[in-house]
Parts: structure tokens; sequence; C-alpha cells
């Protein structure tokens, strides 16, 4: 393998040894063959580290099995990333999939963009059956020149939607451990100035089914408290990004933050709760009369009642 245009895939796994196989195939079957495939198996308990091996076994000179104890995605991710070769860092779940002209046409459209560090496309949405339900799936057909000011509203593709050049990845650092993992890892390259290229092509599937791993079914306690550490970070971001106050995207952060404040508050979360209510009136400057409400609400009730009386009132 030649590391000019070898292309490493990550791919994190813990306890799917049917949809794995789908994923590395994927993979293999790309029009691009310069590649490797890192399987990190996080801690499975099930079947998964014996199918693992025998994917291994089937094309030894490109896939790579790692074993760790069970980490997490953020660090099954920077396992790979420490132990990849390439030139380019694909990242991909275990239960989605690559379409085969993905690393050629983001390859492509990368060498033709030397300013470039990140090539994205569109990805598809489908079901458990595979059932297209959307495509494009997210603002995956849009073209963006930079990862802000858009990344502070939405995480607008896929983890496996882009393709990085190493050096941008290297540069970004490690993977947290705290979710949104991903989220956080390209709000650094936005900090970074990282521009963007879009292939124009149908590039990977994602795999929408029931699972515990998915965090956007719902904001449990332990996912709010990681997203209270999220959140500041990503407002750093922007602003080394130069995104100002008073632009409507960062009128929507300051407004999750608001929200995200209130939700904890009412969980008896009081001391994360008031840090992210300080960073919405620090990005608010004041200027947002819900906030002074609710303020004047909690220091007359508390954080808990005041929660409740927001919740009643958006009823």
């Amino acid at each position: 393998m030649t590391t000019s245009t070898l292309v490493s895939t990550i791919i994190p796994v813990y306890n799917r040894p049917e949809l794995v196989t789908e994923a590395v195939e994927s993979v293999l079957h790309q029009s691009h063959s310069n590649l490797e495939v890192l399987l990190v198996n996080d801690g499975s308990t099930d079947a998964t580290a014996a199918v693992l091996e025998q994917l291994r076994r089937q094309d030894p000179r490109r896939i790579r099995v790692i074993h760790q104890a069970n980490a997490g995605p953020g660090a099954a991710r920077e396992t790979g990333r420490l132990q990849a070769r390439g030139t380019y860092i694909q990242y991909l779940d275990s239960d989605d999939w690559l379409l085969p002209n993905k690393f050629s046409d983001q390859i492509a459209a990368l060498e033709a963009h030397p300013d470039c560090a990140i090539a994205y496309g569109i990805s598809s949405l489908v079901d458990g059956d595979g059932q297209v339900l959307a495509n494009p799936s997210r603002q995956t057909a849009q073209t963006h020149a930079q990862l802000f000011p858009a990344l502070l509203v939405d995480r607008w593709w896929h983890t496996h939607t882009p393709l990085f050049r190493r050096w941008i990845s290297d540069a970004a650092g490690a993977w947290p451990s705290f979710r949104p993992e991903d989220w956080d890892l390209e709000a650094r390259m936005g900090a970074l100035g990282a521009r963007l290229i879009h292939c124009g092509t149908v590039v990977s599937v994602q795999r929408d089914h029931a699972s515990a791993e998915r965090v956007s079914r719902g904001p449990s306690q332990a996912y709010l408290r990681d997203e209270a550490q999220f959140l500041p970070r990503l407002y750093a971001c922007a602003l080394l990004a130069g995104v100002c106050h008073g632009s409507a995207e960062m009128d929507h952060f300051a407004r999750w933050c608001f929200m995200r404040a209130r939700d904890l508050h009412g969980l008896g979360e009081q001391q994360t709760g008031d840090q992210l209510l300080r960073l919405s009136d620090l990005v608010w400057e004041g200027r947002a009369w819900k906030h002074q409400t609710y303020v004047a609400l909690r220091t007359a009730f508390g954080a808990r009642s005041a929660a409740r009386l927001a919740a009643l009132a958006r009823a």
C-alpha cells in the first residue's frame, strides 16, 4: 500500500457481529482500493470478536483488528486514529455503510482543491429494512465552505459523510470521552479554519434503527451532563472561527444553552445548570426577556421550581 493516497477507515465496534460485516464490505468494495480498515473492538461481550477475526483472515493485508476494554465510541475511534497509517481518514460506525464511489469522488475533490481539508458528499437515511427515509439526509446536499457558523445550530452531516485529510485530523487532536464526541471534534476542526469541498455525489448511508448507542433518542440525564461539557467548547470554537455575537446562529446557540440550563435545573443539577445559564447570558448580552424572567423566577422560587414553572408555561 502506498501512503500518498492511502485511506484509513476506522470502525469502532461494540456487540454488533451481524451489522459490522456489511460496514466492512462497503469499505473493501470501494473503487479506490488503496485502503486499510482498522476494526476497534470496544470490549464486546458477544460473538463480535470472533466475527472481526474472521474478517481479518479474509483480507489480512488491509484489515487490522484492535481489542480494548470498553471505553465508548470516542475512545475507540481515538485508538484507531493513533494507529492509522493513511493520508486520509474515514470514520464509519459499525451499523452504517459507504457507497463504492466515496473515496474516489472525495479524493478527487481534495486533489482538485488543495486548500480544502475536508471533502463531503450526500448521505442517505434508511430504516432497518433498507427503505429510504431521506435522500439527502440532514443538510448533506448543501454546500458549506466551512463548518461554522452552521455547526452552532446543528451537526448537519453524519460521522461517515466527510473524508478528512490526515493533517486536519491530527491538528484537531484527540477524540473526547463525552458525547457528542464527533461534534466536538469537528468544532475543533472548524476553529482551525478547515475549508470544505462538496464532491457532488451520494457517498454514504445512515441506518436508522433502535439502538441504545444512538444519542438522538432523547436527552437522558447523563447526556445532558455531557452536553454541558460540550457547549462551552462549541462556543469557544465558534469564536475562534470568527462567528460574532448577534448572528442568527449565536442566538440559536444561546437559546440552546438556556433550555439545557432549565432541563438541568429541573433534574436538580443546579451548579451545571447555572454554568449554562451564565453562558447563555454572555452570548445574549442581556437581550432576552425569557432569560431575564427565568432568572427572576429562579431567584424567587429556586432552580427546580423555576424549571417546573417554565415547563408549565411552555405547555
